[in-house]
């Protein structure tokens, strides 16, 4: 799922009707014209959407990448931040429930490598904050047993 502004929606879907005009790609003169954006206000919104390959953004033209993907816009940046937070935490606890052994525990280290050099490839401050909001969720726990440090999978 892809989260986005409000702002971005608008835009998003002042292309996907244009698209049907211009086949080559809408040009941005008319996005600007018929959305009352500055320049500056238009290009940083599509840069986003290019970030987030929704839009092909290239020059003074935009074309739709893909229709299919499922969006849900929201009021701010903030909001969006939250929302792929949420997102990686829900990634996140998918792995931890493969990865548990049958007492619910999993070893720190062996999390921390998946979250690190697996599938997510997360850096260490985005991993950290992950799990520490798993924490302060009552999801997770850390525990210390004899040979090492483990979590525990509190909500099975």
């Amino acid at each position: 799922m892809i989260t986005i502004t409000k702002k971005e929606q608008l835009v998003l879907n002042e292309i996907k009707v244009k698209n049907l005009e211009f086949s080559n790609g809408v040009p941005t003169k008319i996005l600007k014209m018929e959305l009352g954006f500055t320049e500056h206000e238009l290009n940083d919104i599509l840069n986003e959407l290019s970030k987030k390959e929704t839009i092909d953004y290239i020059g003074s033209k935009v074309k739709i990448i893909n229709q299919n993907k499922e969006i849900s816009a929201v009021k701010t940046k903030n909001d969006v931040k939250n929302a792929e937070i949420n997102e990686q935490e829900a990634k996140t606890l998918e792995i931890i429930k493969k990865l548990v052994n049958e007492d619910n525990t999993l070893s720190k280290y062996y999390l921390e490598g998946h979250l690190l050099y697996g599938k997510l490839k997360l850096s260490n401050l985005r991993m950290y904050k992950t799990l520490l909001s798993l924490e302060n969720k009552k999801i997770i726990k850390k525990i210390n047993k004899k040979d090492g440090k483990y979590y525990v999978l509190l909500n099975s």
